[in-house]
């Protein structure tokens, strides 16, 4: 993409391990309670974040960095079905790139829309690329513009450069009827 690729393999978020991270939180509560409190911060720690679904996430993270894609796929899939929307952008990259499936553009803007509608925003930003583009989907500025606003909003800065040089491809209706929709994505 343009300006460079929102979602580069790793989503974001997830770039270390739970073991690295717990590693981390161990370093920094040993400095500051010694031994004993800290290896019980350490394990509290996991147990809290082993849930099933971060779990099954991470897992599926590991499998994609050795490059076993089709693991990464099953972890991710039933995720993504449940509504796990970091899940849900991580299929939607894997069916892009063709990684443990044949590449889907249609099945990747399945994925990201479901993301995209929960108020992830790197689905809304992929999203809106896609109808700028026209890329599996007819080109449609002001869809577009809907979506890069909508992650602009939670602080992707590409997407409202994106956003920004829309805006004077759209009529004042058009911006007038995008803005509405946005109010609309914005209300629970």
């Amino acid at each position: 993409m343009p300006g460079g690729a929102p979602w580069g393999g790793t989503p974001p978020g997830f770039r270390l391990s739970r073991l690295r991270t717990a590693a981390r939180v161990s370093a920094i509560a040993f400095r500051r309670l010694g031994l004993g409190l800290a290896l019980g911060v350490v394990v509290a720690w996991l147990l809290v974040s082993a849930t099933p679904a971060r779990a099954d996430f991470v897992d599926g993270l590991a499998a994609y960095d050795s490059g076993d894609y089709q693991t990464a796929l099953e972890e991710w899939r039933a995720l993504a079905e449940a509504g796990h929307a970091e899940a849900q952008v991580a299929l939607a990259g894997l069916y892009m790139a063709g990684e443990g499936v044949a590449a889907d553009s249609a099945a990747a803007i399945q994925w990201y829309r479901r993301a995209a509608e929960t108020g992830h925003p790197v689905a809304q930003l992929n999203l809106g690329e896609f109808y700028r583009l026209g890329r599996a989907v007819a080109r449609d500025p002001l869809a577009a513009y809907v979506w890069f606003a909508l992650a602009a909003e939670q602080g992707r800065a590409w997407a409202g450069r994106q956003r920004d040089a829309l805006a004077g491809e759209l009529t004042a209706s058009q911006l007038r009827e995008a803005e509405a929709r946005i109010e609309a994505r914005r209300r629970p």
